[in-house]
């Protein structure tokens, strides 16, 4: 996908959580129903910390240790760094060699897509945790990469780290009958099939995934793959 295009859907998902940083001290203490151990300040504290790091990651091209996030004020320190990390991001050459967390060869552009994703995901977070009912509304495409980011990017270095176990036998993960992914090795041992937007936050554990999909073959197989972990 074009720069632009991740662009478009960073801009959108920051702008919503630079809104929800400013609500009052009871919001932002609320739990994050993703993140058990999270109050919605955590989560923005998060995000800060994340943000200087590819800051940093993208100044120098190579890998920099992660800021802690303060241990008070972290939705002020979200804010001041966010309109930075924006210009970061926006002045960012696709094809410099830079450090990142996918196979060679690894270039800038990897963070546009890692960071679009990361701020859609924890915009669902925000949302949820602010009593939201309805998910933001990410577009078709937006939401097939991401979940190509997570299933042919994500799982096989999750794998190859041996963070998850090898699956026993080939899973396909389908949104329509003509776009699949495969995870395993091997003849098929089962099916994943579900909509779109649940196969999208399912994979990050934001909805039911084992519960609303519709698993043919080996349910044993397709859940232990479902397990994971997926994602880091």
């Amino acid at each position: 996908m074009p720069p632009d295009f991740y662009l478009s859907s960073l801009d959108s998902s920051l702008d919503r959580l630079k809104a929800l940083a400013t609500q009052p001290n009871q919001m932002l203490a609320r739990p994050v129903p993703a993140c058990p151990d999270w109050r919605l300040e955590d989560l923005l504290g998060h995000l800060g910390s994340i943000e200087r790091w590819v800051v940093d990651v993208l100044r120098g091209g190579k890998y920099v240790e992660e800021q802690p996030r303060p241990a008070g004020g972290a939705a002020a320190w979200f804010l001041d760094g966010a309109d930075n990390f924006q210009r970061a991001m926006k002045a960012i050459d696709p094809h410099m060699p830079c450090w990142n967390l996918g196979p060679p060869p690894r270039t800038a552009g990897f963070w546009l897509r890692r960071q679009a994703h990361e701020h859609a995901i924890h915009l669902v977070d925000a949302c949820q945790a602010s009593g939201f009912a309805a998910p933001p509304d990410f577009g078709e495409d937006f939401m097939l990469d991401g979940i190509d980011e997570v299933l042919a990017m994500f799982v096989p270095r999750q794998l190859r780290l041996k963070r998850m176990p090898e699956p026993e036998g080939a899973v396909v993960f389908h949104v329509s009958r003509t776009i699949k992914w495969t995870i395993g090795q091997g003849p098929t041992r089962a099916s994943v099939t579900a909509p779109l937007s649940e196969m999208y936050l399912g994979l990050w554990c934001r909805s039911k995934l084992a519960d609303i999909a519709t698993v043919e073959g080996d349910a044993s197989v397709a859940l232990r793959v479902l397990q994971g972990p997926l994602t880091p």
